[in-house]
């Protein structure tokens, strides 16, 4: 089997989002807008917010791709003009296909909100191919306790599975329409995987705590950094023996969708023209009933 290399680095954007809390961002950035099938990356915090202080993202429109928020701690609720609504817990993940459109809002949960406390995440955004793009909305709320995990032989590195499967075992409960991989992993100092991501994925990593060597060419990939990985069917991940704190990382991969891809702000759809009509939708109030 092919080892991938690292093609590029990418350090990651500091900016505010919704109605103000921090995230960092490795794209869309300016020179990469995307790595199909994936629109965004968005780390939430980690902030610690003070009691009263926490905010979040009030009512806005999604159409054309599924947004997946997964927590690592805080509390979310989420709402939207369907009439669905939900909690997120640390642990918790959400997959929200917005499809033809629906208006969200993702808020601290009210307790949390009194009592303050510890806030930090992740929202990724996946491309849906053009024969989705207006279908149903739909939701998959996954809960931490049933998310499939893995640990490596010598116990060093351990995998959360939240979307298609990893080589430590484990294959994840969610459905996607896009094929992906999603994979979260936590690797101690002196721990190494070698994962399995189909060839015809592209693929990347992002650091979010700590350092690793990545690739066949041991590129030093740090906190905040996304590695764009090249051709290959597997990836090496090492952690060095003398870190002091394990290293965490995002694994994710995709069969790239090669559609063109035309976006204004929560909208992805194919054509300009489209997201002309999605822009009408919302301002005369449609994706609350379009698909009705």
């Amino acid at each position: 089997m092919v080892a991938k290399a690292v093609k590029e680095v990418i350090d990651s954007l500091q900016t505010m989002e919704g109605g103000g809390f921090p995230v960092r961002r490795p794209f869309p950035v300016r020179n990469l807008s995307h790595v199909d099938p994936f629109l965004l990356l968005d780390e939430m915090g980690p902030v610690t917010w003070k009691p009263g202080e926490a905010i979040g993202a009030p009512d806005h429109p999604h159409r054309g791709f599924e947004a997946v928020t997964y927590l690592l701690a805080g509390q979310i609720i989420h709402e939207d003009s369907s009439g669905h609504k939900g909690k997120l817990g640390p642990g918790d993940v959400q997959w929200m296909t917005a499809g033809g459109g629906v208006i969200h809002s993702e808020m601290p949960d009210p307790r949390f909100k009194e009592t303050g406390g510890l806030m930090h995440g992740f929202q990724i955004w996946v491309n849906l191919p053009s024969r989705d793009k207006m279908m149903k909305p739909r939701y998959q709320e996954v809960p931490s306790s049933t998310i499939p995990e893995g640990e490596s032989s010598d116990g060093k590195a351990t995998v959360r599975v939240i979307a298609g499967r990893s080589k430590l075992g484990p294959s994840a409960v969610i459905d996607t329409r896009t094929p992906i991989i999603y994979l979260h992993y936590i690797i101690q100092a002196g721990g190494r995987v070698v994962e399995a991501i189909p060839r015809d994925y592209d693929s990347l990593i992002y650091v979010f705590k700590g350092e690793a060597t990545i690739g066949t060419d041991s590129k030093v990939v740090t906190e905040g950094q996304m590695a764009i990985l090249g051709d290959g069917e597997t990836i090496q991940i090492n952690v060095l023996d003398n870190v002091s704190k394990p290293t965490e990382l995002l694994l994710l991969g995709g069969v790239p969708l090669k559609e063109p891809v035309a976006r204004y702000g929560p909208f992805v759809m194919n054509t300009e023209e489209e997201i002309q009509r999605a822009v009408q939708d919302y301002q005369k109030g449609r994706l609350a009933s379009i698909l009705d």
